[in-house]
């Protein structure tokens, strides 16, 4: 996707706005666009349900900005789909949040052999949304929340773009703190209840500019050791359709090998 189409989305910011302006101007910008989908009279059913999932998960980040200060919460963000979808819904509900900082808290878990794209993709699209975000490269997920926490103590809850047929992600619900061993947050999950479908007709509907692997046929980014197209994504002449033409949930994770 090109810096083109990152403007597309973020329509509307404004040197020129006072104040914190251009993350305000984004937010605005982003949930005027939700909105109108959102107030679509739409004909297939799976949109329908693609609106129903964005008022559910509006609703769950709006709880969390009740229980939890803006400087209290961070958001995982790896450049994936689902992620994706959790910003830009995130930057939405943030429109008329007051005080907004200049950037938002956020980490990035550096997977041990990324791919370049996908560290292009998250280092232009931080930059358009206005993340503040923090790097770690770590094999343990744990380790890598644990030293974030140090350095970032006041953070003490998460945002993460786990759907529920992620590894681990069967019993999630949207707030759950961190299991026993692991450093102590809460984990927000607005969007465990999204299919795989619905968060393409998302992005798709929307035209948020994504990691260009997923036109590869890639439809779960890993590392370059781990991660390979999609086999159900042949298309028969040597290459791979796109992700988003995949149908199955329970085919999403063929092309990892954990």
């Amino acid at each position: 996707m090109t810096e083109a189409a990152h403007e597309s989305l973020a329509n509307g910011v404004a040197d020129s706005v006072n104040g914190n302006a251009p993350l305000r101007a984004l937010c605005i910008s982003i949930r005027s666009r939700i909105e109108a989908f959102l107030q679509e009279d739409l004909e297939t059913e799976k949109l329908r349900n693609v609106q129903a999932q964005t008022r559910t998960a509006l609703n769950v980040i709006l709880e969390a900005l009740n229980r939890y200060p803006l400087t209290a919460l961070s958001l995982s963000y790896n450049g994936g789909k689902d992620c994706l979808v959790l910003l830009i819904i995130y930057l939405a509900a943030l429109a008329d949040y007051p005080d907004l900082p200049s950037n938002l808290e956020s980490i990035y878990i550096v997977p041990p052999h990324p791919f370049p794209e996908v560290n292009a993709f998250v280092a232009s699209s931080s930059i358009s949304y206005h993340l503040s975000l923090t790097h770690f490269s770590r094999e343990s997920m744990k380790t890598a929340f644990a030293d974030y926490l140090k350095v970032k103590p006041e953070v003490k809850a998460i945002f993460v773009g786990t759907r529920r047929t992620d590894p681990h992600g069967g019993k999630l619900t949207h707030f759950d703190p961190t299991d026993g061993g692991w450093p102590p947050f809460m984990r927000i999950h607005p969007v465990i209840d999204w299919h795989y479908t619905e968060i393409w007709e998302f992005i798709r509907h929307l035209e948020i500019p994504y990691c260009e692997l997923y036109d590869m046929g890639y439809t779960s980014l890993g590392g370059t050791t781990d991660t390979k197209p999609n086999p159900a994504l042949r298309n028969g002449e040597g290459g791979y359709k796109p992700a988003y033409e995949l149908v199955e949930d329970d085919e999403e994770r063929l092309g990892r090998d954990r």
